[in-house]
This record gives C-alpha cells, structure tokens and sequence, in this order.
C-alpha cells in the first residue's frame, strides 16, 4: 500500500524530461495547477490530458507507474466527488430521494473535479519521478532568494524539504514493513468497519514515529560530527544550468495555457 506512494521517490533515467532544469519543472508544475483550474470545458479538458500524457511519454517510465501514483489518492478523489454529486442544488434534477438529490450540474462538477485530481497528481509525479530530491530543493531555493531580502531563512527552508524529500520514501517503507510484521500477527487492514480499519492503524504510529524522530536525530549528529554549515558559507557541488530544453519547455507550455484560455472565450 504504502510503498505504491511515489511523493519523493526518483527514478533514475536520460530522458527528455529528466535533463530539463529543476527550476523549470518546479515552476510548470506549479503554474499547471493553476492553468487546469482554469479549464471549464470538456475541449480544456482534452488538451490538459493530452498535454499531460505526452508529458508522460517524454519521461520514458510509461503511464503504469504514474497510475499506481494516483491510486493511493483515489479515496480522497471519489469522496470528493462523491460530494460534488449529491451535494450541487443547482441545475436540472436527474434523480431525487427524500433530501439527496443529483443534477447535471452536480455530474459534470464530479467529472470536472475527477480530472482535475487526476491530472494535478499525475503532473505533480513527473517532478519527483524526474528530478532528485537534492535538486528540487536546490530550485526552491533558487527561486525564493529574492526572499533573503526580508529576512526569509530560504537556504534552512530548502534543507528542510530535501530533508522531507529524502526521508518520505524511507518512512514509506518502514511503515510497509510494520504492516507486514502486524499481518504476520493476525491484524487485518482491508477488512471490517471503516472503524475497525482506522483502529488497525493506530498501532502503527507509535513505532513509525519512534523511528521518525530516532533518525532525525542520526540525521543531526552526522551533520553536526561533519560540521555542516548552512546559508551563505555553504557552496554547492552541482550547479543548476539553464539551457535550451528548458527554453522550449517554457514556450511549450505558454502555448499550452494559451489554448486553455482560447477554449475559454471561444
């Protein structure tokens, strides 16, 4: 279950979208989040879908893996559109009982909400797919230090997310492996009550935590015993380089949120 979560997870390759510059798929996908947010009709939708998968393609991992990335997320995702369903009064009734009732309008917000989900966390996988987690951090960084100028501890902030990056997988895995130990018991955490499921898991985060914060301190006596030293005395040994590819990513994705808002006002 848990091992299926691919936040944080890098998948070495050579690909197209792996040599682009972190701070160019760090900024795409977070103004894609935006741009899909302004989709509002199902010719948006279509170019947002295929502008993703070709995304995909262009990694060269292939569309399975970042379908199992959207499975762990798939309660959340038909919760939510569980709740655009029967809870949008507006529009024309398709069926009604007692207080629950569903329009079109409710339909079409579910369908809109789904691929909305579903496209954001398949973009969002390619970064941490594509990139490792050094790098993300390192154009966090890079792109907040106009922030040092307030006072915004940018360079703690950006090892704090490559701390978070790097340790997510881990605790990931150790969270699979008490699981196991605990069905080698006898527990079950696919069966019963959601009740029952949610009780099966409190167990688990005793440990989990104990070992979260067992590392955390492995973590800071290395660093300290290698006299590690942060912000401005820190140099770094690999350097972000823009190039042409991230030029071209960057005029392919403004054609892309130019077609989104020509489906909008045609």
């Amino acid at each position: 279950m848990f091992n299926q979560i691919l936040i944080g997870r890098y998948m070495p390759g050579d690909s197209w979208i792996h040599r682009l510059d972190a701070r160019t798929k760090l900024i795409i996908s977070v103004l894609f989040i935006f741009a899909i947010f302004s989709a509002n009709n199902v010719a948006a939708y279509g170019i947002a879908a295929l502008f993703t998968f070709g995304v995909i393609l262009l990694t060269s991992l292939g569309l399975g893996v970042f379908i199992r990335g959207v499975r762990p997320m798939l309660f959340l995702m038909l919760f939510t559109v569980a709740l655009q369903i029967f809870f949008t009064p507006m529009g024309q009734t398709i069926w009604a009982w007692h207080f629950i009732k569903i329009t079109d309008l409710g339909v079409y917000n579910a369908a809109a909400v789904f691929i909305r989900f579903m496209l954001i966390i398949m973009f969002s996988t390619v970064l941490t797919l594509t990139t490792p987690p050094l790098e993300v951090a390192d154009a966090m960084e890079a792109i907040m230090q106009p922030l040092k100028k307030i006072g915004v501890p940018v360079a703690e902030l950006a090892l704090m997310l490559s701390i978070a990056l790097r340790f997510v997988p881990t605790l990931l895995d150790e969270a699979e492996s008490i699981m196991n130990a605990q069905r080698a018991r006898g527990v079950e955490f696919t069966e019963g009550s959601l009740i029952k499921r949610i009780k099966a898991y409190v167990p688990l985060l005793i440990p989990l935590f104990i070992n979260a914060i067992k590392r955390a301190i492995e973590l800071g006596d290395a660093m300290e015993a290698r006299g590690y030293r942060g912000g401005d005395h820190r140099t770094k040994y690999r350097q972000l380089v823009w190039t042409r590819r991230d030029g071209i990513a960057f005029i392919t994705f403004a054609v892309f949120t130019l077609a989104l808002i020509l489906t909008r006002i045609i």
